[in-house]
């Protein structure tokens, strides 16, 4: 079975069509009209390789707010229609990564219940024109809406640029472990029997 989604939300705020592959290579044509998103999303798709395709418009003229947010609505809606019953996969995944002066772990759970711990503080506002205050704002979006646990934890960094790359290269490929085909558990990775909300 394919597991691929494909979201289409449309709001008084944004319009936002977001396809995922969970299979991928890690393609990503991604266009938010908030570069510096575009950019994370790029790094995400990559390391995470799974194949990801965004297309938002959003009201810029207020702020980025809205755009980001509902970017992770729609991609944690991806990643929980994508990966289906659960059936067979690893369920937790987590990733330590480096990031020059920065180091950062992404720890996730495919549970059907949803919790974020952000400890991720960056040093900076902005990057670029990007509002820093967001990140956080966007995991939460993902985590409530993929249903999952999602634990982010900066162990030390400097550069806020460096510390938001860190954090999403290790969700994507915290992602990847957590979506894998587990050869020996071939059913849902529950004593529940099952995996949903």
């Amino acid at each position: 079975m394919p597991r691929t989604a494909s979201i289409d939300r449309k709001t008084g705020e944004t319009d936002i069509q977001l396809s995922l592959d969970l299979d991928g290579t890690g393609k990503a044509d991604i266009a938010t009209g908030v570069g510096f998103l575009d950019h994370m999303l790029t790094l995400f798709a990559k390391h995470g390789v799974v194949d990801l395709t965004v297309r938002a418009a959003g009201d810029l003229h207020v702020d980025q707010h809205h755009t980001v947010e509902d970017v992770g609505i729609c991609l944690g809606q991806a990643i929980r229609e994508a990966v289906g019953d659960k059936r067979g996969i690893h369920r937790y995944g987590h990733f330590t990564l480096p990031m020059d002066e920065t180091l950062a772990t992404v720890a996730i759970d495919l549970s059907g219940r949803h919790y974020l711990v952000y400890n991720a503080p960056t040093p900076s506002p902005k990057i670029g024109e990007f509002d820093t205050e967001l990140l956080e704002e966007f995991w939460q979006a993902v985590s409530a809406n993929a249903l999952c646990n999602l634990h982010v934890q900066l162990h030390y960094g400097r550069n806020s640029h460096h510390i938001a790359e860190a954090v999403f290269k290790a969700a994507a490929r915290a992602l990847r472990m957590a979506v894998e085909m587990d050869p020996r558990c071939p059913g849902v990775p529950s004593t529940k029997g099952t995996l949903s909300e």
